[in-house]
């Protein structure tokens, strides 16, 4: 099993507080101050995977949490025989989580 850490373009699923809310993306950059990622509120995954397979217009967020406020970040996994959130996504949309949420990397954010 390859070793990975919270690299740019890495799916993960960040909790915060101060309000209390869970955010899914892909990481575009993690520094002292904080962390950008590009994705959507976790309660509204399901809603925009069903957008994404209907062929509605939908878009994803792009958004700066400061340090202060998170309270956990974990990469996105399968556990066992439980896909990740990414797996699951992509079973529900008809479409990979790259391919919704845009390519990482390369100096190309393409939503």
């Amino acid at each position: 099993m390859q070793e990975r850490g919270f690299d740019e373009g890495s799916a993960v699923l960040l909790t915060l507080h101060s309000p209390r809310q869970k955010f899914f993306g892909l990481l575009l950059r993690l520094t002292s101050a904080g962390m950008e990622l590009r994705g959507a509120a976790l309660e509204s995954l399901d809603d925009l995977a069903r957008q994404v397979r209907a062929g509605e217009p939908c878009t994803v967020s792009t958004v700066f949490f400061p340090m202060h406020r998170v309270e956990r970040m974990e990469l996105d996994e399968p556990a066992g025989e439980l896909a990740s959130l990414a797996e699951s996504f992509a079973a529900k949309a008809g479409r990979g989580l790259e391919e919704v949420f845009g390519k990482i990397g390369g100096g190309e954010r393409d939503a």
